[in-house]
């Protein structure tokens, strides 16, 4: 990776998602801007604030795909990130740090 470019592997991305009260709802559903996790494969030089093998949060429209060895990942810029999950939340707080 050059400068502060980080390769991100998308979480299982399902058809269909559940929510909190056990609903299902289609892949086809008409949702506002969601946000997708996904975990650090690669980073640049430059970059600061993550790590490989975070969990980081993003804007999936905000991204370049790229294809290696079979696998999908998806290429962004340090500054496109929101959020990265904590390993432990410890039970406090809400597991992320912006």
């Amino acid at each position: 990776m050059l400068h502060d470019r980080v390769l991100v592997h998308l979480d299982g991305e399902s058809s269909e998602r559940l929510s909190s009260s056990g609903i299902v709802i289609p892949a086809t559903a008409s949702v506002g801007r969601r946000l997708a996790w996904g975990a650090v494969v690669a980073v640049g030089p430059h970059v600061r604030q993550v790590q490989r093998g975070d969990r980081v949060l993003f804007d999936p429209q905000e991204r370049a795909e790229v294809e290696l060895q079979g696998t999908d990942y998806v290429l962004l810029r340090e500054r496109d990130l929101h959020g990265v999950a904590e390993p432990e939340a410890g039970g406090e707080g809400t597991g992320l740090y912006l």
